[in-house]
């Protein structure tokens, strides 16, 4: 019988003729069919997580369970349903990760009591996600780690891939003789083999089961070629909107700049923390968003949030989709960074602001801080970083704050700001940067100053309106005129 390359080389739904099992595959098996026994798949994008989990299901017939993911707004509210206690059954939850806390941890409490009653359990919790998902439900609920199977699942091994591939070629009547270079691209991702396999067959115009055996031959660049090609419409947008931010700036690019780093890494799943740590080039990039402008960024577009996952506690960054994460890899940058905008490659930096200000004016600086901050800005405002520097000198950080590690300085000066020792100190940092206009003076008074002239041309601005009158004179006055400098 005749089959069709899309129906053995599979990258949409569960492989049947070229599935290759774990070499944990049966100890999930027994662990999914104990009747209480919660369990936990976890691993990387692209090994056969979800995968697995069905064929077991499948395979165990009557002893099936109803599939939900955290990616559905529908299957959201039946997960929090069975969270509630309000759902009973057998139930295999994906995407665990990306659930809410509070539905993570009353999960957990499901799965412990469950746990407990043993065959006598009302509810059966599968759970699948990405690395450390098991080591998370414990730490919420450490007494439930003796009575839960947790299992990780492995990229293939040269093995696992030639398996795949032979098993796939005999089904179609073909022979792709030079295997190995398809396993030095995918390094075991299941799902980028199929891809690839089937890519091939297509450009050999072998599109089913052939009559006579047929040798296929490819060459990897043109392979690669196809394949990205083939990914481009479905996540160039996505990726785009990424790089731009919340507030598209020509010289806003640490999103770019964190997403082109990500693409060269070998896994495509990141901590944002040593990623910054080990790459000096975009450290103040990353270090610039991870704490707050990225989860806004995800939150607030949709596109975006469905491609990306990061978790701000962890700072877990995660390419969850592998076509999206070999697309990253294999992506033209330099035309990314035109189609997006950007002027020319920017001065990595950790603050778009950092602000000097006497302690008299720090409500003023508040209130500055808080408003550039709503406009998708870094801002240095020292109370928002005191538990950041614990334990360190004030003064070395404000060397590197004022004196390079920000792109702009605001300083707010008056003659409590001449008179304190601190801004003193902030503005002898920040003084050689002056003649680069890198320096926005807003004058509260008509106090001089050594190295800012009173024809450095800045902001003038005249303190004593009502509360919410002076919270509008300053988006107007001075906010958007920095936003726009920035610019």
């Amino acid at each position: 019988m005749k089959q069709l390359v899309e129906e053995i080389f599979v990258t949409e739904g569960l492989p049947q003729f070229t599935f290759v099992k774990p070499p944990n595959f049966n100890e999930i098996l027994l662990d999914i069919r104990h009747p209480g026994k919660p369990v936990v798949v976890e691993g990387q994008s692209g090994t056969g997580k979800t995968s697995c989990v069905r064929k077991i299901l499948e395979q165990l017939g009557g002893a099936g369970a109803e599939y939900l993911t955290a990616r559905s707004p529908t299957d959201v509210h039946k997960i929090e349903a069975v969270a509630a206690n309000k759902l009973q059954g057998r139930f295999v939850v994906d995407d665990f990760h990306r659930l809410a806390s509070e539905t993570q941890e009353a999960l957990a409490n499901i799965a412990k009591f469950s746990a407990e009653a043993g065959a006598d359990a009302k509810t059966k919790l599968i759970l699948i996600g990405i690395n450390q998902v098991g080591a998370a439900l414990i730490q919420l609920v450490p007494d439930v780690a003796k009575r839960t199977g947790v299992h990780r699942i492995q990229a293939g091994s040269r093995a696992d891939i030639e398996r795949l591939i032979r098993e796939g070629c005999q089904k179609l009547n073909v022979q792709i003789e030079n295997w190995e270079p398809i396993f030095d691209e995918s390094k075991g991702d299941y799902w980028l083999t199929q891809q690839l396999c089937q890519t091939i067959c297509m450009l050999n115009d072998v599109l089913e089961t052939q009559d006579a055996p047929k040798n296929l031959e490819y060459d990897l660049v043109t392979l690669r070629g196809r394949v990205v090609e083939k990914l481009t419409s479905a996540f160039y947008p996505a990726v785009k909107e990424f790089c731009r931010g919340v507030r598209f700036r020509p010289n806003n690019d640490p999103y770019f700049k964190l997403l082109q780093k990500i693409g060269g890494q070998e896994s495509s799943i990141v901590d944002l923390n040593e990623l910054a740590n080990a790459n000096e080039d975009v450290r103040g990039s990353i270090n610039n968003i991870k704490e707050s402008r990225l989860p806004i960024l995800l939150r607030d577009k949709p596109t975006c949030g469905r491609h990306f996952y990061y978790n701000s506690e962890t700072k877990n960054f995660a390419v969850e989709d592998p076509a999206l994460f070999y697309f990253l890899k294999h992506l033209h940058w330099g035309k990314l960074r035109q189609d997006c905008g950007f002027k020319n490659v920017s001065r990595d930096v950790e603050y778009d602001f950092a602000i000097s200000f006497a302690g008299e004016n720090r409500d003023l600086a508040r209130e500055i801080a808080e408003q550039l901050k709503s406009l998708d800005t870094h801002v240095f405002f020292d109370e928002h970083f005191e538990v950041n520097f614990l334990g360190g000198a004030w003064s070395a950080q404000f060397e590197k704050i004022f004196g390079r590690d920000s792109r702009l300085v605001i300083c707010l000066l008056d003659k409590h700001y001449r008179e304190k020792i601190w801004p003193t100190f902030e503005r002898e940092c920040f003084a050689p940067r002056v003649v680069d206009r890198e320096v926005i003076p807003i004058f509260l008074d008509d106090t001089a100053f050594v190295g800012i002239s009173r024809d450095t041309i800045g902001i003038p601005y005249a303190q004593g309106a009502g509360a919410q009158a002076e919270k509008n004179r300053i988006t107007d006055e001075i906010v958007f005129k920095l936003w726009e400098r920035l610019g």
